[in-house]
């Protein structure tokens, strides 16, 4: 999986060039970071769980390519392993999505408890976590009372939008 500081680091050295797309691929996950026309840069991080593919860059300046090289693969693998076990309930169960693609942080701090852990009582207000995007720090309310059952992602771990977080039974 890649870095949320190696993304950034792509990032600016992709808007110190005249490059307009980057494409990389590492251990079943994949990145595009694109410019538009305005300059505005767009990244689209990806989970494949597929067999992994080998690394197709367009031709760019060394440091770009080499920037990426490490990466923890353990958080890919790890989500994975847990969805079948939640699979079994999910139709009597509620998912609290991500409204947005961002770092999934379960704290408001490194140092602080969990907002919500498997088994505590929410409500609609209740801030469940907190989806960082664009250096924002968005938190995401359960909108829904009931009882978390399970916590999808692991903290730190990026997220696609619509991806779900947490599993609640409804009260």
């Amino acid at each position: 999986m890649f870095k949320l500081n190696e993304i950034r680091e792509l990032i600016r050295l992709l808007d110190e060039t005249s490059i307009s797309e980057f494409n990389y691929e590492l251990d079943g996950a994949k990145l595009l970071i694109k410019k538009d026309a305005v300059g505005a840069t767009v990244v689209t991080p990806q989970v494949i769980h597929a067999a992994p593919a080998p690394v197709a860059a367009p031709v760019a300046a060394p440091a770009l390519v080499a920037a990426p090289a490490p990466t923890a693969a353990p958080v890919v693998e790890a989500p994975a392993a847990a969805a079948p076990v939640a699979k079994v309930e999910d139709k009597n169960l509620h998912k609290i999505v991500s409204p947005m693609v961002g770092t999934f942080y379960k704290a408001p701090a490194p140092d602080v408890d969990a907002y919500v852990k498997a088994g505590a009582r929410v409500d609609e207000k209740s801030i469940v976590c907190i989806v960082e995007a664009m250096k924002l720090m968005n938190e995401i309310e359960a909108d829904v009372k009931g009882e978390i059952v399970e916590v999808l992602v692991e903290n730190g771990q990026l997220v696609e939008y619509g991806q779900p977080l947490f599993l609640v039974k409804l009260d």
